[in-house]
């Protein structure tokens, strides 16, 4: 049971953010039917098996009836932010594999970028033309109203194929008020298809493919959505194959070699924590350190959404741009500081903690929603370990109107908002995905812990 700490009535209420557009929204929604409204989303979902996993082990992707919606003012402020970013996290990536001047400078902990469980030192003096193409970050609003990064997703960042999903679900069913215009997902697949061919790193034409684990992965609807949605060849590992330090589609030994992979397999590594190549190493690492492939993203880019590393972004926007930062980051705590694992062990109680290598919500620790025990047996764990563990604060997390059992209800919500690299252009899509707790007071938004998601409006 969530303490009053973290109850909706303290959170901030996004009808506020652009209020008369909602007033329109929700008055014309209360004069229907929501639950029916709300099957007929589930049916259009399942009938275009828009799921997560496959077989026996899929699971239904929910899309709540209500959009999210951002006035295009706020989302012009929000986009410079994102794009800021990621041109920072670009040139970070960059600098940890060629003369990581952030270290000498005093900027980042050498002892930070050498313990991320993404850093490969293999990759060192590797220099691809683009190590970040899709960016897609984690943002939340406060209490206070402000948009927060609450972590940065660059390997392999997934949701674009489930964000266009929701679109379709929606708006054949929730009109946009008069005189509004709402910003088209329409130009998402040309946008896409062009990040992903500008990556090209030979003077061949691009000839890319999208590379997969196949059906066993949980992601396995969006692999194929979005290869369909491109018209680029979908692939598992076995189709491909190295011949003369180039890569190739098995039999296909007419065409021009394959020079781009869109990478979203489950293995993100060139390399093992032991130096061995993995399986997809083995056969994409040689052509890409040679220049005859380029990956969407590269190899080793996930040092650069290392959950410690996150709190330290701020201080990349500022060194390698010499900005100040327009969009702020959650605070976050290094916690292999002495001083700072000390403050984090008296305040545990008001802290979030999470564990570094964490992912979909798993073993993270919300100190004001936690019992005394559970607090005594983090506090131990942070003791025996405290570089395995990062600290935030409390961000309670904004709530919109949510449609729960045929009723509107207060439901926590976060923004995954999408960022593609073009060339020297980086393109923020329209609104991206927003996710949502199902369960009142849920502060974790991940499928995992009964999240669905939301259709995200930019109405002008």
């Amino acid at each position: 049971m969530p303490e009053p700490a973290l109850s909706s009535s303290s959170c901030f209420d996004e009808t506020r953010a652009h209020g008369d557009a909602y007033a329109e929204v929700l008055a014309a929604l209360e004069r229907g039917d929501l639950a029916v409204l709300s099957e007929g989303i589930d049916r259009e979902l399942r009938h275009d098996g828009v799921q997560f996993g496959s077989g026996d082990d899929a699971e239904e992707f929910r899309v709540d009836l209500v959009p999210r919606i951002l006035a295009a003012a706020e989302w012009e402020v929000l986009a410079r932010g994102l794009t800021q970013r990621v041109r920072a996290l670009e040139r970070f990536v960059a600098d940890v594999y060629g003369a990581q001047d952030i270290v000498a400078a005093g900027v980042v902990p050498a002892a930070a970028i050498a313990s991320a469980s993404y850093f490969e030192p293999e990759l060192a003096g590797v220099e691809p033309v683009r190590w970040i193409t899709i960016a897609g970050l984690d943002v939340v609003r406060g209490a206070d109203g402000v948009m927060r990064v609450l972590e940065d997703n660059l390997r392999t960042p997934s949701g674009l194929a489930y964000a266009l999903a929701a679109r379709r679900a929606v708006e054949t069913r929730v009109a946009v008020p008069a005189g509004r215009s709402l910003r088209a997902l329409s130009e998402v697949p040309a946008l896409l298809s062009a990040a992903i061919r500008s990556t090209a790193s030979t003077d061949l034409p691009p000839h890319a493919v999208l590379l997969t684990d196949g059906p066993e992965n949980s992601a396995y609807y969006e692999h194929a959505a979005l290869a369909e949605l491109i018209g680029m060849p979908l692939v598992e590992p076995n189709a491909l194959e190295r011949r003369g330090g180039r890569l190739w589609l098995r039999g296909d030994r007419a065409r021009s070699p394959v020079n781009v992979v869109y990478r979203r397999t489950d293995e993100d590594r060139a390399f093992t924590p032991a130096g061995a190549l993995t399986d997809v190493g083995e056969l994409l690492y040689e052509p890409w350190r040679q220049g005859q492939l380029a990956l969407v993203n590269g190899f080793g880019t996930g040092v650069a959404d290392d959950k410690l590393l996150h709190a330290y972004v701020e201080d990349m926007v500022r060194f390698y741009l010499g900005e100040e930062p327009e969009l702020p980051s959650v605070v976050t705590y290094d916690l292999s500081q002495p001083p700072v694992l000390e403050m984090a062990l008296e305040r545990v109680a008001e802290l979030v903690i999470k564990p570094r290598d964490g992912h979909g919500g798993h073993g993270v620790t919300i100190g004001p929603a936690c019992t005394t025990r559970e607090l005594k047996r983090v506090r131990a764990a942070m003791a025996d370990n405290a570089g395995g563990f990062v600290a935030q604060e409390v961000i309670a997390l904004s709530h919109h109107p949510t449609v729960c059992g045929g009723e509107l209800e207060p439901r926590h919500v976060d923004l995954r908002p999408f960022v593609l690299c073009l060339g020297d252009r980086l393109e923020v899509v329209p609104g991206g995905l927003t996710r949502v707790a199902l369960d009142a007071g849920e502060m974790i938004v991940n499928s995992s812990r009964n999240g669905g998601a939301k259709d995200t409006w930019i109405l002008a």
